[in-house]
């Protein structure tokens, strides 16, 4: 979305295997209360345009991710993955990259396709059950919101090993969380990616559960961003709830990709404020406490605190933002009371690019069905 410079940053001036390795801490530029820390040297600060514009983007995710949840309890949506406190990392993804490049999400990145500027109704239709994907992934250059988990990291890096093999500076961004890391196709996309030095960034979203199981139960790594070191990765570990940081890293890790590099590996940590799914009562495996701590860390009030600190943000634009974000919910709400209308036969239109003998057949069948109960 947002043009960054073509040039690699090097995080570290050593070579051989300790330059794969990750910062022994999170990558950090912001304290809980948005004062700013000692800046990284290996990665820029972003400058306030795009902090401005990451903020503005936030809030509407949020008040997004509030009514598409509110419409799950209305009966409006079959299930809804909330993204609420990883805000951060949904945005920040898709600023760092240009919008030519490929995003490759899970069921959990409404937020981010929100911000990449797709339709909310469309992003919705997988999880209203109106349709597998509700958007034109060529388009948008974002591929359907995948269910099995890290199946997408496999199609990220073929996608952009093709993209590099035409000649192309193109990068993909998978999105992953912490569950999917314990999952072969995960492992067997970070080695085709590193053998064939595909410009693929890998981001996974640690937010601490896969469902119920705590991470603690997924890995006795230091953390998952040294998971990249065995298959000859860089990673990087970041603050997934300090949006300065994951801007600053996940730009890196683009340009690193897009210089010809190969891929590289994002560890954010970050939580998930909201149970995993509607489905799903989240007091049965983690403690109100541990909510509250994380509460504290909130991406959109760092961020808020840190840009007003800074003179770039005023009582008035909040309240400007608030206003957008209130008038897109509300828009999103007056469209999702409309039952959409559909045509059973769209089951058959995005099989094959040519039409089988069996699925002409079986279409022809269905539409013998259905005008029969017209009559």
């Amino acid at each position: 979305m947002v043009r960054k410079g073509r040039a690699m940053t090097q995080r570290r001036q050593d070579s051989g295997p300790d330059a794969l390795l990750p910062s022994r801490e999170p990558v950090r530029f912001l304290t809980e209360a948005g004062t700013a820390v000692r800046a990284r040297p290996a990665y820029p600060v972003p400058d306030l345009d795009l902090l401005r514009l990451a903020y503005g983007k936030m809030v509407v995710g949020r008040r997004f991710d509030e009514q598409a949840t509110a419409l799950t309890k209305q009966g409006r949506l079959a299930v809804y993955p909330s993204s609420h406190g990883q805000e951060a990392c949904q945005v920040g993804a898709v600023l760092a990259v240009e919008d030519d490049d490929w995003l490759f999400p899970t069921y959990r990145e409404s937020v981010a396709l929100v911000t990449r500027g797709i339709d909310p109704v469309e992003v919705l239709s997988l999880l209203r059950g109106d349709s597998h994907c509700g958007y034109d992934p060529r388009r948008h250059h974002v591929a359907p919101q995948c269910t099995p988990l890290a199946t997408q990291t496999l199609h990220a890096t073929g996608l952009a090993y093709a993209r590099r093999r035409q000649g192309t500076d193109r990068v993909t961004l998978a999105f992953t969380g912490d569950g999917a890391t314990s999952e072969g196709d995960f492992h067997e996309a970070l080695n085709f990616a590193a053998v064939f030095r595909a410009p693929v960034v890998f981001l996974v979203q640690n937010n601490g559960y896969a469902i119920s199981v705590p991470l603690s139960r997924q890995t006795a790594a230091p953390s998952l961003a040294y998971k990249g070191i065995g298959y000859g990765v860089p990673a990087e570990q970041v603050d997934g709830n300090d949006p300065v940081a994951v801007l600053a890293v996940l730009s890196a890790a683009v340009r690193h990709a897009r210089s010809g590099a190969g891929p590289f590996l994002v560890e954010a940590h970050t939580y998930r404020m909201q149970a995993h799914t509607n489905a799903d009562d989240a007091t049965r495996y983690r403690a109100e406490g541990e909510v509250e701590l994380w509460r504290k860390r909130d991406p959109i009030a760092r961020l808020e605190a840190y840009l007003r600190k800074r003179g770039a943000l005023t009582d008035g634009d909040v309240a400007a933002v608030a206003a957008e974000a209130e008038q897109f919910a509300t828009a999103l709400r007056a469209r999702m009371n409309t039952d959409p209308s559909l045509d059973p036969t769209d089951l058959f239109a995005h099989v094959y690019g040519e039409p089988t003998p069996q699925l002409r057949e079986q279409r022809a069948g269905l539409e013998t069905e259905l005008a029969a109960e017209v009559r």
